[in-house]
Formats: structure tokens, sequence, C-alpha cells
């Protein structure tokens, strides 16, 4: 799922406090890239979380909509958005492997095991270019 949302930074002495109001996210940053870059993995983990119990991700608010956030007080604050990628975060920690039996003709085998082919990447290969995604690590 990709989308962007809107995220509330507000700059204090010491950090930038981040708000993602939409999907319930509160992290920081030690600078303006650094928040940036913690508010997306905070918000795609959040995605990701959700999508895994087969929860409903929140639809990205209207910014008209968000009045104060909850760091409002601790300095000035700046209405911003941040575009996130679950699909894309999924690949880059997901990193586990799954078994899979896969039945192939036994002549096929013994022409890849003489051949010295990992079947195995072959077939991860094979399956990213049908699907036409990408491992991105």
């Amino acid at each position: 799922m990709q989308a962007v949302y809107p995220v509330l930074f507000t700059k204090t002495e010491d950090c930038i406090l981040v708000e993602a109001p939409d999907l319930a996210v509160l992290t920081e940053g030690k600078d303006m890239k650094n928040a940036i870059d913690m508010a997306r993995d905070a918000m795609e983990l959040m995605c990701v979380t959700l999508e895994d119990h087969k929860k409903e991700i929140p639809t990205p608010s209207n910014t008209l909509d968000i009045k104060k956030g909850t760091f409002s007080e601790d300095g000035e604050t700046i209405l911003s958005y941040v575009d996130i990628d679950s699909g894309e975060y999924r690949r880059k920690i997901d990193t586990k492997t799954v078994r899979r039996n896969v039945a192939l003709p036994s002549w096929l085998n013994y022409e890849a095991e003489h051949a010295g082919i990992n079947v195995s990447r072959v077939l991860q290969e094979a399956l990213m270019n049908v699907l036409n995604v990408k491992r991105n690590i």
C-alpha cells in the first residue's frame, strides 16, 4: 500500500517531535531529515502491522481537519507530508525464508543439479520477475 499522510513536526530545543495523527504514530528525530525518516519508518511499521492483523488502514486526512497536535505546546509546529510504501517496507524488513515444496520433473532436477544451479535462487528471481517486484536491501 502506498499513500501520503499529513504529519505534524514540532521543533523543540533538543529534537523534532513527530505525530502522524491518522495512524496514531508518535516519534522523534534529531533533525528534520532524521524526523522524516523516523516518521516514515514508524508509519510503515504501523501499516504492515495493521495489514498482518487484517485491520483497516486509515485513509489520510484532509489537512483542514487537523487542528492541533499532541506536541503543539512544546514548540513551533509545521504540517507537512510523508509518503509511505508498506510493500517496500515489508521487503526491507522481512528477511526470513519460507520453505516451499516445488514439484519438478525428475529430468529437469537432474539437469539443474549437474549444472550446479541453485533452483531456489532461480525460482526467487523468476517470481520477482513475474510479479514485477524488486528486493531493495
